[in-house]
């Protein structure tokens, strides 16, 4: 590995933004290709930061901050990887259910999610069944993620799922959801596929479910 991709890894790790930028740019002009820079660099160090943040190591600003500096970074290579016709490890569609106006919890699974190399259309918060089903048809995802933060919105999950068989699409997409009152016992019930207690596990469990996904 080259040495600047080792510079621009260890410098995501301590958030610098600024400089993974110049580093990433200085690997670019060097001829070092950017899908190199991209799984070597930027989503190795992303990998780190995630077993660290599981790990209570690091907390939710250091992650931010790292996110940061991996957009920066990442936004710099997305032409060379269009020109090279990379593609994403597979795509997710996010967000908080209606009701609901919590969004850290949701944000912080993006940035995880796209530190594993995972396309993310994030719907916001305050989210409806029905734009739920409109995205998954028109983005085609693996994954649709779904959070709540209240116990009064987390049965809003429940209705998103019970939409979706209504609709006929419940086989189309794996369904995750995770928030502070869900539980593995509470996905069972309302017949959704995965549950994490936390982001970077998340972020794991939807890589692991891509593969299979796309494997089968």
């Amino acid at each position: 590995m080259s040495e600047l991709i080792m510079q621009i890894k260890a410098e995501l790790q301590n958030g610098k933004g600024k400089l993974v930028k110049e580093l990433t740019q200085k690997a670019l002009d060097e001829g070092i290709a950017a899908q190199d820079i991209l799984n070597d660099g930027l989503l190795a160090a992303m990998d780190i930061i995630a077993v660290k943040f599981k790990n209570n190591d690091v907390y939710v600003p250091e992650v931010l901050i790292a996110a940061r500096a991996m957009n920066g970074a990442t936004a710099l290579l997305k032409p060379y990887l269009a020109e090279a016709g990379a593609q994403p490890l597979g795509k997710c569609v996010l967000g908080t259910v209606k009701g609901d106006l919590h969004d850290i919890g949701k944000n912080l699974v993006r940035m995880m999610f796209e530190g594993k190399g995972i396309e993310v259309i994030d719907l916001g918060v305050d989210v409806s069944p029905e734009k739920f089903l409109e995205a998954v048809r028109t983005e085609k995802p693996d994954i649709l993620a779904l959070s709540a933060l209240l116990t009064t919105t987390m049965n809003e999950m429940k209705n998103v799922v019970d939409y979706f068989v209504e609709h006929g699409e419940r086989d189309s997409v794996v369904i995750m959801v995770g928030g502070a009152p869900v539980n593995d016992t509470f996905c069972k019930q309302i017949g959704a596929d995965i549950y994490t207690t936390d982001a970077a596990s998340a972020a794991e469990a939807a890589k692991a479910a891509i593969i299979d996904k796309r494997g089968a």
